[in-house]
């Protein structure tokens, strides 16, 4: 148990961050799940629609500390060559 003031209040930052952190992430789980199914669908019209949403978002969560920047560009790199391949095929 923290003693000090100075560890209290870390406490409950840091409960305050998981939870935002956790919502932001689940987020981003739904809407890699919905550009999943456009792409199982080949519906190219949705899984585009998608993926601006998906990339969208990531873009907004790269500036926050919830993911590092080089896993959103991972993230949003594979995604794009995914949908490349639903466009040429």
């Amino acid at each position: 148990m923290a003693h000090s003031l100075s560890a209290k209040k870390r406490i409950r930052q840091n409960i305050t961050h998981r939870s935002r952190n956790r919502g932001r992430k689940t987020r981003i789980r739904e809407l890699e799940k919905a550009f999943d199914q456009a792409l199982l669908k080949a519906d190219l019209d949705q899984a585009q629609l998608q993926f601006r949403k998906l990339t969208g978002y990531l873009d907004r969560i790269a500036l926050t500390s919830t993911l590092h920047k080089n896993t959103v560009a991972r993230k949003k790199s594979r995604a794009a060559r995914r949908l490349a391949q639903l466009q040429t095929s």
